[in-house]
């Protein structure tokens, strides 16, 4: 379907004068990763199973910009089963709209205290690492951090300073050497996550090690550490997945649960240090 009649308001959400859109498609304005999202709109007219379209995608602006519109496409008449025939199609800058509703998504998945991802966003996050593992049939790991005798800390100096105590060690780990796709998050209480979404077991455990020494630079006195100098320090378990032929481990619980097991290892050795597990995660 190509513009027979445009408003003068397609100037204002596009930058496109009138006579530049006249004749075009509605496509020629629309990022090419979201004009599938228009044909199955389409479709889905075509086959009467809707009787108007609305779909929210990116379009070009003519500055180069991008602006997020909501698209409504209605058939004026009766269409055919070849042809939609003439619709009437009116666009919406929800640019704003599309920014409140990101933020308050990002919101969503922020843990209030410390800023990093929370228990929903790291569900996700790790469903969808391993679900690049099976893809790709590589491997990923993971680490969970214990802050060692966290509630003595707290009950040393106060409820206040266990909080920022917690925040400080948030902002040590996002310092990590991470890649691009690794995600830092709250696991619950003072138990910390790092998921390394393309890791294998050497590079968990350096990761592991520079986590372990980056918490001790912060040099946070503790009443009742595992070490002599009287810093607070962490006990990390590190656990690899790797997909191969004949695995059964049923993922991504199996990793956690290794993980857990690695974390539970370290913290009965004397804490201030690194264990690791590894999984052979299911190839079905």
């Amino acid at each position: 379907m190509r513009f027979r009649y445009v408003s003068p308001s397609v100037t204002r959400i596009l930058g496109w004068p009138i006579e530049s859109v006249i004749a075009r498609a509605v496509t020629d304005f629309v990022l090419d990763e979201d004009v599938p999202i228009i044909g199955a709109a389409t479709a889905q007219l075509r086959a009467g199973l809707i009787r108007s379209a609305i779909v929210t995608v990116r379009v070009r602006h003519q500055d180069g910009t991008i602006v997020w519109a909501e698209i409504t496409s209605r058939p004026i008449g009766k269409p055919g089963l070849a042809d939609l025939g003439e619709r009437a199609v009116v666009i919406r800058d929800v640019t704003e709209r599309k920014a409140l509703q990101d933020a308050l998504t990002s919101m969503a998945m922020k843990d209030g205290l410390t800023g990093l991802a929370n228990r929903r966003a790291f569900d996700i996050a790790l469903a969808d690492a391993w679900s690049e593992v099976r893809t790709s049939r590589s491997q990923m790991s993971l680490l969970l951090i214990d802050v060692d005798f966290f509630k003595e800390f707290n009950d040393a100096y106060g409820h206040q300073t266990g909080d920022d105590c917690l925040r400080a060690i948030s902002t040590a780990l996002l310092g990590l050497p991470l890649a691009a796709g690794d995600v830092v998050a709250r696991y619950g209480g003072e138990e910390l996550a790092v998921i390394l979404h393309r890791s294998g077991a050497a590079e968990a455990l350096k990761v592991a090690g520079l986590a372990c020494d980056a918490v001790h630079r912060l040099q946070l006195p503790h009443r009742q550490p595992p070490t002599a100098d009287g810093i607070l320090t962490i006990s990390v378990g590190a656990a690899t997945v790797l997909w191969r032929e004949g695995g059964s481990a049923n993922m991504p619980h199996a990793l956690i649960a290794s993980a857990d097991r690695a974390l539970y290892q370290a913290k009965s050795n004397g804490r201030n240090r690194v264990s690791t597990g590894l999984v052979l995660g299911a190839s079905a």
